[in-house]
Protein backbone atom coordinates (compact mmCIF):
# COMPACT_ATOMS: atom_id res chain seq x y z
CA UNK A 1 0.00 0.00 0.00
CA UNK A 2 1.30 3.45 -0.85
CA UNK A 3 0.23 6.60 0.92
CA UNK A 4 0.76 10.16 -0.28
CA UNK A 5 0.59 13.31 1.82
CA UNK A 6 0.15 16.66 0.03
CA UNK A 7 3.15 18.98 0.06
CA UNK A 8 2.00 21.86 2.24
CA UNK A 9 5.23 23.54 3.31
CA UNK A 10 8.87 23.85 2.35
CA UNK A 11 12.25 24.36 3.99
CA UNK A 12 12.51 27.75 2.40
CA UNK A 13 9.22 28.86 4.01
CA UNK A 14 10.38 27.61 7.40
CA UNK A 15 13.76 29.39 7.00
CA UNK A 16 15.65 27.21 9.50
CA UNK A 17 18.97 28.97 8.98
CA UNK A 18 22.04 27.21 7.66
CA UNK A 19 23.93 24.13 8.80
CA UNK A 20 26.37 22.61 6.28
CA UNK A 21 25.96 19.09 7.69
CA UNK A 22 22.24 19.31 8.43
CA UNK A 23 22.95 19.63 12.15
CA UNK A 24 20.38 22.34 12.83
CA UNK A 25 20.23 23.12 16.52
CA UNK A 26 16.43 23.57 16.44
CA UNK A 27 15.65 21.05 13.70
CA UNK A 28 12.65 19.35 15.30
CA UNK A 29 10.92 22.66 16.00
CA UNK A 30 10.30 23.09 12.26
CA UNK A 31 10.24 19.43 11.18
CA UNK A 32 8.67 17.53 14.10
CA UNK A 33 8.86 13.71 14.31
CA UNK A 34 5.14 13.45 13.50
CA UNK A 35 5.93 14.46 9.91
CA UNK A 36 7.49 11.01 9.44
CA UNK A 37 5.73 8.90 12.04
CA UNK A 38 2.35 9.70 10.53
CA UNK A 39 3.44 7.65 7.50
CA UNK A 40 5.03 4.73 9.36
CA UNK A 41 2.65 2.05 10.72
CA UNK A 42 2.94 1.18 14.39
CA UNK A 43 3.04 -2.48 13.38
CA UNK A 44 6.08 -1.97 11.14
CA UNK A 45 8.23 -4.51 12.99
CA UNK A 46 5.46 -7.12 12.90
CA UNK A 47 4.94 -6.40 9.20
CA UNK A 48 8.56 -7.16 8.36
CA UNK A 49 8.70 -10.37 10.36
CA UNK A 50 9.26 -9.51 14.00
CA UNK A 51 5.98 -10.91 15.28
CA UNK A 52 4.75 -12.23 18.60
CA UNK A 53 6.55 -15.54 18.13
CA UNK A 54 9.93 -13.87 17.77
CA UNK A 55 12.14 -13.12 20.80
CA UNK A 56 15.17 -11.79 18.93
CA UNK A 57 16.75 -8.55 19.95
CA UNK A 58 15.91 -5.81 17.45
CA UNK A 59 18.60 -3.15 17.03
CA UNK A 60 17.79 0.04 15.14
CA UNK A 61 20.27 2.68 14.01
CA UNK A 62 19.31 6.31 13.55
CA UNK A 63 21.99 7.81 11.32
CA UNK A 64 22.20 11.57 11.74
CA UNK A 65 19.93 11.58 14.78
CA UNK A 66 20.37 15.29 15.62
CA UNK A 67 19.09 15.88 19.17
CA UNK A 68 17.34 12.51 19.33
CA UNK A 69 13.71 13.63 19.22
CA UNK A 70 12.83 11.40 16.26
CA UNK A 71 14.77 8.46 17.72
CA UNK A 72 12.77 8.55 20.95
CA UNK A 73 9.46 9.16 19.16
CA UNK A 74 10.08 6.25 16.77
CA UNK A 75 10.99 3.95 19.66
CA UNK A 76 7.71 4.76 21.43
CA UNK A 77 5.79 4.54 18.15
CA UNK A 78 6.98 0.98 17.51
CA UNK A 79 6.39 -0.12 21.10
CA UNK A 80 2.65 0.34 20.73
CA UNK A 81 0.23 -1.31 23.12
CA UNK A 82 -0.26 -4.34 20.87
CA UNK A 83 3.48 -4.93 20.43
CA UNK A 84 4.92 -8.27 21.46
CA UNK A 85 6.03 -8.32 25.11
CA UNK A 86 8.82 -10.69 24.07
CA UNK A 87 10.45 -8.16 21.78
CA UNK A 88 13.64 -6.55 23.03
CA UNK A 89 13.98 -3.29 21.13
CA UNK A 90 17.14 -1.18 21.25
CA UNK A 91 18.09 1.95 19.34
CA UNK A 92 21.48 3.54 18.72
CA UNK A 93 21.49 7.09 17.40
CA UNK A 94 24.58 8.89 16.20
CA UNK A 95 25.46 12.25 14.75
CA UNK A 96 28.68 14.09 13.94
CA UNK A 97 27.61 17.07 16.10
CA UNK A 98 28.77 16.46 19.68
CA UNK A 99 26.63 19.26 21.12
CA UNK A 100 23.47 17.74 19.65
CA UNK A 101 24.44 14.30 20.95
CA UNK A 102 24.93 15.77 24.42
CA UNK A 103 21.42 17.22 24.25
CA UNK A 104 20.09 13.84 23.16
CA UNK A 105 21.87 12.06 26.00
CA UNK A 106 20.64 14.52 28.62
CA UNK A 107 17.00 14.30 27.50
CA UNK A 108 16.88 10.54 26.85
CA UNK A 109 13.92 8.99 28.73
CA UNK A 110 14.96 5.40 27.89
CA UNK A 111 18.70 5.13 28.66
CA UNK A 112 18.53 1.34 29.04
CA UNK A 113 17.21 0.88 25.51
CA UNK A 114 18.33 3.99 23.63
CA UNK A 115 21.88 5.25 23.38
CA UNK A 116 23.37 8.26 21.62
CA UNK A 117 27.01 8.58 20.58
CA UNK A 118 29.00 11.12 18.53
CA UNK A 119 30.11 9.47 15.29
CA UNK A 120 30.90 10.60 11.74
CA UNK A 121 30.71 7.81 9.16
CA UNK A 122 30.91 10.03 6.09
CA UNK A 123 33.89 9.77 3.76
CA UNK A 124 36.35 12.60 4.19
CA UNK A 125 37.83 12.06 0.73
CA UNK A 126 36.58 13.96 -2.28
CA UNK A 127 34.61 11.60 -4.48
CA UNK A 128 31.72 11.85 -6.96
CA UNK A 129 30.49 8.53 -5.59
CA UNK A 130 30.57 9.48 -1.91
CA UNK A 131 26.77 9.17 -1.67
CA UNK A 132 26.88 5.73 -3.24
CA UNK A 133 29.65 4.62 -0.88
CA UNK A 134 27.63 5.94 2.06
CA UNK A 135 24.52 4.02 1.00
CA UNK A 136 26.60 0.89 0.45
CA UNK A 137 28.05 1.14 3.93
CA UNK A 138 24.60 1.46 5.50
CA UNK A 139 23.27 -1.43 3.42
CA UNK A 140 26.14 -3.65 4.59
CA UNK A 141 25.10 -3.03 8.21
CA UNK A 142 21.38 -3.51 7.75
CA UNK A 143 18.84 -6.23 7.26
CA UNK A 144 16.26 -3.49 6.68
CA UNK A 145 16.98 0.10 5.70
CA UNK A 146 14.42 2.89 6.05
CA UNK A 147 15.59 5.77 3.89
CA UNK A 148 14.28 9.33 3.88
CA UNK A 149 15.42 10.63 0.51
CA UNK A 150 15.99 14.38 0.38
CA UNK A 151 15.05 16.04 -2.93
CA UNK A 152 17.75 17.85 -4.87
CA UNK A 153 15.93 21.17 -4.37
CA UNK A 154 16.69 20.90 -0.64
CA UNK A 155 20.43 20.89 -1.37
CA UNK A 156 20.01 23.98 -3.54
CA UNK A 157 18.01 25.71 -0.80
CA UNK A 158 20.67 24.89 1.80
CA UNK A 159 23.41 26.32 -0.42
CA UNK A 160 21.32 29.45 -1.00
CA UNK A 161 20.84 29.94 2.75
CA UNK A 162 24.60 29.72 3.30
CA UNK A 163 25.25 32.38 0.68
CA UNK A 164 22.49 34.60 2.09
CA UNK A 165 24.21 34.49 5.48
CA UNK A 166 27.55 35.39 3.93
CA UNK A 167 29.08 31.99 4.57
CA UNK A 168 31.13 29.85 2.22
CA UNK A 169 29.25 27.53 -0.12
CA UNK A 170 29.45 23.77 0.32
CA UNK A 171 33.01 22.84 -0.59
CA UNK A 172 32.17 20.46 -3.45
CA UNK A 173 28.63 21.62 -4.24
CA UNK A 174 29.25 22.83 -7.80
CA UNK A 175 31.19 19.68 -8.67
CA UNK A 176 28.50 17.24 -7.56
CA UNK A 177 27.46 14.92 -10.35
CA UNK A 178 24.57 13.08 -8.66
CA UNK A 179 21.58 15.38 -8.97
CA UNK A 180 17.91 15.27 -9.93
CA UNK A 181 15.67 12.54 -8.51
CA UNK A 182 17.66 11.49 -5.45
CA UNK A 183 15.11 8.87 -4.34
CA UNK A 184 15.23 7.15 -7.72
CA UNK A 185 19.02 7.22 -7.78
CA UNK A 186 19.28 5.80 -4.24
CA UNK A 187 16.78 3.05 -5.11
CA UNK A 188 18.68 2.09 -8.26
CA UNK A 189 22.02 1.95 -6.45
CA UNK A 190 20.73 -0.03 -3.47
CA UNK A 191 19.01 -2.58 -5.69
CA UNK A 192 21.71 -2.97 -8.35
CA UNK A 193 24.87 -2.58 -6.31
CA UNK A 194 24.05 -3.27 -2.66
CA UNK A 195 21.91 -6.42 -2.68
CA UNK A 196 18.82 -4.64 -1.38
CA UNK A 197 15.23 -4.60 -2.66
CA UNK A 198 12.43 -2.11 -2.14
CA UNK A 199 9.77 -3.48 0.22
CA UNK A 200 7.44 -0.51 0.48
CA UNK A 201 7.11 3.19 -0.16
CA UNK A 202 5.34 4.98 2.68
CA UNK A 203 4.74 8.08 0.57
CA UNK A 204 6.13 11.57 1.05
CA UNK A 205 6.48 13.76 4.12
CA UNK A 206 5.18 17.33 4.20
CA UNK A 207 8.62 18.36 2.91
CA UNK A 208 8.14 16.08 -0.10
CA UNK A 209 10.73 13.57 1.08
CA UNK A 210 10.16 9.93 0.18
CA UNK A 211 10.18 7.29 2.92
CA UNK A 212 11.43 4.06 1.37
CA UNK A 213 11.86 0.72 3.12
CA UNK A 214 14.47 -1.68 1.73
CA UNK A 215 15.55 -5.13 2.87
CA UNK A 216 18.54 -7.30 2.15
CA UNK A 217 17.79 -9.55 -0.80
CA UNK A 218 17.83 -13.26 -0.09
CA UNK A 219 20.51 -15.16 -1.98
Amino acid sequence: METHVPHVSSEENEDPGAAPYGNFINYYSFNPPENRLGLIPEALLENIGFGSDRSERVLMLDVGCNSGDLSVALYKHLLHEDASPKRELHLLGFDLDRDLILRAQNSNPFPQNIQFIPLDITDAQESRAALEAYLGRLASLSEFLLLEAQPWKCYRSAARRLRKLGRSDFEHFKALEIRGDMAAHAKEHLEKQCGMELVQSFGNTTWDRSLLLFRRREL
